[in-house]
């Protein structure tokens, strides 16, 4: 329990020692000196007696609302992750004491209604037990005293004589007609209510026994007596019996569930659940999502138990059983080959395995798979060829990191052109190191140290330069410099020391897919890690399947595949997308239930994703303790106006918002830049230019930001608003008027009265306040009445007297003044 003093409370509530001190006598405290301890019972009566003098009622508050953020990430296709902003609002509803008994009434009379059920259904046990009993005993007298068959006996002997015939024709009558061997539930009832009904040999024949019967009666009563033996022990077998105590059921709740699915957990009728949350101040609706704490609340208030469990637990599951232990060891390096059109990337790359795949294979290798491994005297290289760099940037797109060197080939007579300023800034912003090939060095016009001069310009320094980025100059008609190019590769890579682990189970990334008409779907895979075998049940995004073939780079057959190999795989249920991860897990139906649950989150995966790249939606993405940053894609349509554009923006922004123009060319906005907005969260920008159909496709299908623009100054205009947006705004106090106390009078329902005249500006009613003695605040809260004579007032302009009641304040003296104010959020500017 908190304990202060009254000199330490008198400075918390901003009051004299000396007024605190009366205060508390009239709320009839015994203290009398400032160093005397108030304890927390005796603040709550101080309160309650300043409440009451007020005229206010007291009574303690009965809802209580929580609200919070919380900011989670979303696992989806292995390693991708998006973040997910959930917002949570909690009611909490504190019941009154009368609430309270009414409960207990109510849940003392279920009790005591349970428990004479659970006595009449005892007492019914125990009676037909007895009853069982009495006519176990009645037999067993009959059965004692029957005596041996006379002459008189005859007809009863005839009958039991004829008693197995009888029999054996019953029971072909009841296969022939099974209704016939019923007994109607209304007969059952009767004959246990009237016990002293007793059948004749003509209604039923009776059941032949080893010892025969004396008289129609006793054999009667011997039947009946084993009847309803049997009857009671159906009954005992087929009874339904109530449960003496509620069904306490254990509820596993994800993140979001409906009320529907909540109410079939927990065993309830739907309307069960709507009508609690109707009387917790919540209508809602069958179909309706309640988060996670909600959920919990309703079923826990219900008497059912609780179990948390994450809607990735699919996932992580996957994840835990993908665990390997094993001896990593150094893998090929993935390269990918970029440049600029007719520079030689073509020229280079058929160069290279002409020289370095065997000889048996005329021509080299039939492009149909889009990926290709050489061997050097010092080890493999991977390539992977693809068009351009518009695959390398949807691969990323997807979250996949498939290489690990770029390869940027430049021709020595032509220099550094639109699309190489492309590959450069695709490569920078995957963070893939570079090594520049300068082509064509055999030709009239190569200038080595001009294609040096403009990749400097865009910040890739040479090594003997001072920088990190290998240039070797190669002949891809001649072959000059390609063993040098190779051996520059393997060098970057033993920098990178990529590992592998053979030995684990397959996992790698697709580089594309197309379906065959005779094969169906087939994909092309790169192996990253583990053994990739035939036969393995492979889960790749959304699909998955056996693999029933596995295809090398040539077309052959092979039967596995290690780290960095290429590879055509068949057998999946569908297509899948560049980029998706592949990996290799123990049954189909694990498999199975990844890819069903995976093509749910698709949906929620997309909009989420679209949501991300709006310009309006920006500054909602980003980090609180970071500097902001707005990425664009800015194409123009000649070189100068580029340059204008790329130098205005980047001159945007101040110490917490920056502008980052990630790319930027001239000419149409094609299908890779939309592919790299939506690698880097970017907003497009097109000025005098259009995007082409298969950027529009892209833009369309991802929900991405592009605008057109033809005067510079609008591009200007929309950035620094969206960087405003960013900023937020500050909150600034402007001072409405000023009213000096003249004379203090006494109310018994509000208090101190200031009697006031009004010195500057008007004196609102309904804006806060702040009461100055001596230039100085000593107190800040809101008025409680505002008053011209004897009719409320809602202001009051200068030059006119008022009455004002400060709202929990009675300390008004003469000479003070009363400051009205308003704060008022003031966009901030750049």
């Amino acid at each position: 329990m908190t304990q202060v003093t009254v000199k330490e409370l008198a400075q918390v509530v901003n009051t004299p020692v000396e007024r605190l001190l009366q205060q508390m006598r009239e709320a009839g405290l015994p203290h009398t000196g400032a160093e005397q301890v108030v304890t927390d019972n005796e603040k709550q009566a101080l309160l309650a007696h300043l409440k009451s003098s007020h005229g206010e009622k007291v009574e303690e508050p009965r809802k209580i609302t929580l609200q919070r953020k919380t900011t989670s990430t979303l696992r989806v296709a292995g390693s991708k992750t998006i973040s997910v902003e959930v917002r949570k609002k909690k009611t909490f509803v504190k019941r009154s004491s009368e609430e309270i008994e009414a409960e207990k009434k109510r849940e003392l009379e279920e009790q005591q209604r349970a428990a004479a059920e659970e006595a009449a259904r005892l007492h019914a046990a125990e009676e037909a037990k007895r009853q069982a009993a009495e006519e176990e005993a009645r037999r067993q007298a009959t059965s004692a005293v029957a005596a041996p068959a006379t002459v008189s006996d005859t007809p009863v002997l005839a009958a039991v004589e004829a008693a197995p015939a009888a029999v054996e024709e019953r029971k072909k009558d009841e296969v022939r007609r099974p209704e016939r061997a019923r007994v109607d539930d209304s007969d059952r009832r009767g004959e246990r209510k009237n016990s002293t009904h007793r059948p004749s040999l003509k209604e039923k024949a009776p059941t032949p026994r080893v010892a025969p019967r004396t008289t129609e009666e006793e054999s009667d009563g011997f039947r009946r007596g084993g009847r309803g033996k049997a009857k009671l022990k159906k009954r005992n077998q087929h009874g339904f019996q109530s449960p003496t105590g509620p069904v306490v059921r254990e509820v596993a709740l994800g993140e979001t569930i409906t009320v529907g699915d909540l109410a079939q957990q927990m065993s309830v009728k739907a309307a069960e659940v709507i009508k609690f949350m109707f009387k917790m101040g919540t209508p809602v609706t069958i179909n309706q999502v309640l988060d996670q704490e909600t959920a919990q609340l309703i079923a826990e208030e219900l008497g059912h138990k609780v179990k948390l469990v994450s809607d990735n637990v699919l996932e992580e599951q996957l994840a835990e059983s993908l665990k390997f232990e094993g001896e990593a060891v150094a893998r090929a390096p993935v390269v990918t080959v970029m440049g600029h059109v007719d520079h030689g990337k073509t020229s280079l790359l058929d160069y290279i395995r002409r020289a370095k795949v065997a000889a048996g294979e005329a021509g080299g290798i039939t492009q149909h798979i889009g990926a290709y491994h050489v061997e050097t005297d010092r080890g493999m290289v991977t390539f992977l060829d693809t068009p351009g760099h518009a695959a390398f940037t949807a691969m990323r797109a997807r979250g996949a990191k498939a290489t690990d060197i770029v390869i940027l080939v430049v021709a020595a007579d032509d220099g550094v052109m639109p699309q190489t300023q492309e590959a450069v800034q695709h490569a920078r912003a995957a963070g893939v190191p570079l090594v520049v090939a300068v082509n064509k060095i055999d030709k009239q016009g190569a200038d080595l140290d001009r294609i040096k001069n403009d990749l400097a310009a865009l910040d890739v320094i040479p090594e003997e330069w001072g920088g990190n980025t290998q240039f070797v100059p190669v002949s891809a008609k001649v072959g000059t410099g390609v063993d040098e190019l190779l051996e520059a590769v393997l060098l970057q890579a033993e920098v990178l020391e990529l590992k592998a682990t053979p030995t684990a189970p397959g996992r790698g990334v697709v580089v594309e897919s197309r379906l065959d008409k005779g094969r169906g779907p087939v994909a092309t895979v790169l192996v990253q890690d583990g053994t990739l075998r035939q036969g393995d049940m492979a889960l790749v995004g959304s699909n998955y399947g056996r693999i029933r073939a596995m295809l090398d780079e040539n077309g052959q057959p092979i039967k596995e595949a290690g780290p960095a190999i290429p590879v055509e795989i068949l057998g999946l249920d569908g297509t899948p997308d560049a980029g998706d991860e592949l990996t290799i897990v123990s049954d189909e139906k694990k498999a199975r239930e990844v890819a069903l649950f995976r093509q749910g989150k698709f949906r929620e995966v997309k909009l989420a994703r679209a949501q991300a790249g709006k310009l309006e939606n920006i500054f909602e993405s980003m980090g609180q303790d970071e500097k902001k940053t707005l990425n664009i894609v800015l194409k123009s349509d000649v070189r100068g106006s580029l340059e204008a554009l790329q130098g205005s923006l980047g001159g945007l922004g101040n110490e917490e918002v920056q502008v980052r123009v990630v790319a930027g060319g001239v000419g149409g906005i094609t299908e890779s830049d939309a592919n790299l907005a939506l690698a880097s969260n970017a907003v497009l920008f097109g000025f005098n230019v259009r995007a082409d159909a298969g950027a529009r496709k892209i833009v369309e299908q991802e929900g991405l930001d592009m605008r057109y623009y033809n005067v510079i100054y609008d591009i200007i205009e929309d950035v620094k608003k969206a960087l405003t947006g960013m900023l937020g705004s500050d909150v600034r106090e402007n001072i409405l008027g000023i009213a000096e106390v003249r004379d203090v009078f006494r109310s018994p329902k509000f208090g101190a009265i200031a009697g006031c005249m009004v010195i500057e500006g008007i004196v609102h009613r309904n804006r806060p306040i702040r009461v100055l003695r001596e230039d100085v605040v000593i107190f800040e809260g809101e008025l409680e009445s505002l008053r011209r004579f004897k009719d409320d007032m809602s202001e009051v302009r200068a030059g006119m007297e008022c009455g004002i009641g400060v709202k929990s304040y009675n300390d008004v003296k003469v000479g003070d003044k009363i400051e009205v104010f308003e704060k008022v959020q003031v966009a901030r500017s750049l």
